[in-house]
């Protein structure tokens, strides 16, 4: 079991995030993980029918298959490395275990036409 699967099996067995879990997750992910955790906590990681969304301080950041849209994990992890992960795919990790996704009853490709 890698780093990251001892941390969400963490947080499925408290249903929130503890201080055990924060501990985790920030040895694996330095400060990815503090993000992530920040996110989680001001309610950015959204659900739609379609995606997951993580809101950013600029952009939105879509999730799927544990994949993001974002530069850093195009650029700079390893996609070999289970660990590599940037903040929006940790955040919505963290998300989904705890229940702190905030679920929109519509197509995310809907919404993205307003923004």
């Amino acid at each position: 079991m890698n780093a990251v699967e001892t941390w969400e099996r963490t947080l499925e067995a408290d249903g929130e995030l503890t201080s055990d879990a924060v501990e985790q997750i920030i040895d694996t992910h330095d400060d990815r993980g503090v993000r992530a955790i920040e996110a989680v906590s001001e309610e950015r990681v959204k659900q739609y029918r379609d995606f997951t969304v993580v809101v950013g301080h600029s952009e939105e950041y879509v999730i799927e298959d544990d994949g993001c849209s974002c530069e850093d994990s195009r650029y700079n992890l390893d996609p070999e490395d289970p660990t590599a992960l940037c903040w929006h795919v940790i955040a919505a990790k963290i998300a989904r275990r705890i229940d702190a996704v905030d679920h929109h009853d519509m197509w995310y490709s809907e919404v993205r036409e307003f923004l």
